[in-house]
């Protein structure tokens, strides 16, 4: 028999991940705090950081991590959106060719989770999808309920230019694809 307590928090827990799969574009119900951070972000190809593209700003909250971007020059639809494991966004190489913001190494993943997920499984550092207007727009907010804004100092914030499917099939990493924009968190 299942506690109550046990009930209420995997209700919680399906409810959340409904919302990042849904991709949480508001904040109403989250709590604001002074401890907003602003990164600008770059469009990255394999020559290297190219022009400003917007600002990604992080926030605690009770919740967790809020993420409210204001990106522009972006490809509509939907895109990977990942924390990086190093606060770098300049291409590298990988298998002998130059591949963009590629410094940044993988995704987050401190607790070494063997499968890509969503925010509420997976590595660390995964988020919601990015959801672009057909403008090229992205003003949106998300929540990493898992992390805080201490946890991703010196890192990399990542849009990937296909979407993410949570899973590590058909590809590896939800088949987000080239890294196409990336702003170091300080």
């Amino acid at each position: 028999m299942i506690s109550p307590l046990l009930k209420l928090k995997l209700g919680a827990a399906c409810a959340l991940t409904a919302l990042f799969a849904a991709g949480c574009s508001t904040t109403a119900t989250l709590p604001t705090a002074d401890n907003e951070q602003t990164i600008t972000v770059n469009a990255v190809s394999a020559q290297g950081i190219g022009a400003g593209i917007g600002t990604i700003s992080l926030r605690d909250s009770a919740a967790g991590l809020v993420i409210t971007t204001n990106l522009s020059q972006l490809p509509p639809g939907p895109h990977g959106f990942h924390i990086h494991e190093k606060g770098s966004c300049d291409p590298a190489m990988k298998d002998g060719k130059a591949g963009a913001a590629l410094a940044a190494g993988s995704h987050y993943n401190p607790n070494h989770a063997p499968n890509h997920g969503n925010p509420l499984t997976g590595h660390m550092g995964d988020l919601p999808l990015l959801n672009v207007a057909a403008d090229g727009t992205a003003k949106v907010t998300v929540l990493a309920p898992r992390i805080k804004a201490a946890d991703v100092q010196n890192l990399a914030i990542m849009v990937h230019a296909g979407g993410d499917n949570y899973s590590d099939t058909p590809k590896p990493l939800g088949g987000g694809g080239d890294r196409i924009a990336c702003g170091v968190i300080q």
